[in-house]
């Protein structure tokens, strides 16, 4: 015995749920309504099913979203974080990991060598706060001024600062990777300033806070950049090898991944 073909929706009924954009349902209705007629399903039933599956749906689409505008190199999940073999104290790990320094506004900067975890960490608390419905965007340090520095050219560096904020969290990783000039160096300082107390940063970076100077060419900008970033901050500080060169190691010299 061959399973019945469910009938199509009646087209008003087609074009309503079109209209009002709720394709889940739409899919689901033909099928749901034979079920439903064949079970003797509740009317209250029926309804409950189709608006949970219509927010499932939506939910799941605004998921991909926001981990399309994210922008992460590539995933990486706390869970996944060797933190037995990190200089990371586990209160300090389960208090990133809690996401309330984001919904407090406050910062979490990351120091250490390169391949410490920093990156692990921040993309991870990031990966987090885009399941629990909060808005991220990843950048480098690199792109992040010059994504500044195209908006000198029609005066939109303000407009280019505030479309970033409307991010929950914004993570600035490599900041110090390359040295800015005067110029780069003030639009960092114009993006972290314009965040303090109103959108939470996360900041990973190979250099100590003292030796900032290395990077950017006037001691009173980095000492002003510093003064707003670490005020309301969890400062963590790496330290050991490189996982990187520990999983090289293990394969006996194979080429690293990426951390």
């Amino acid at each position: 015995m061959t399973a019945r073909t469910p009938m199509p929706l009646a087209p008003d009924l087609e074009q309503g749920l079109k209209r009002l954009k709720l394709r889940r349902m739409r899919q689901l209705a033909p099928e749901l309504l034979q079920t439903a007629k064949t079970q003797r399903w509740v009317p209250e039933e029926l309804l409950r099913t189709l608006v949970e599956a219509e927010i499932a749906a939506r939910d799941e689409a605004n998921l991909r979203g926001r981990l399309r505008a994210a922008g992460f190199p590539q995933p990486k999940r706390l869970d996944d974080f060797q933190l037995a073999a990190s200089s990371i104290p586990r209160p300090t790990f389960d208090y990133l990991a809690s996401l309330e320094w984001i919904h407090s506004a406050d910062n979490a900067c990351l120091i250490g060598p390169p391949g410490t975890g920093k990156s692990h960490v921040l993309i991870g608390c990031g990966l987090a706060a885009v399941e629990a419905g909060l808005r991220v965007r990843y950048l480098r340090a690199d792109e992040l001024v010059e994504h500044l520095y195209r908006g000198l050219a029609d005066n939109s560096v303000g407009k280019q600062i505030d479309a970033l904020l409307r991010f929950d969290l914004v993570i600035v990783d490599e900041i110090g990777f390359a040295p800015l000039d005067d110029t780069g160096a003030q639009l960092l300082f114009r993006f972290v300033a314009a965040a303090y107390e109103r959108r939470s940063l996360g900041i990973a970076s190979h250099w100590p806070f003292e030796e900032w100077g290395r990077f950017l060419p006037e001691h009173s900008t980095a000492v002003a950049l510093l003064d707003r970033l670490l005020h309301h901050a969890t400062v963590v500080v790496t330290a050991g090898e490189s996982f990187r060169m520990k999983e090289a190691k293990t394969r006996g010299g194979g080429r690293p991944n990426s951390r």
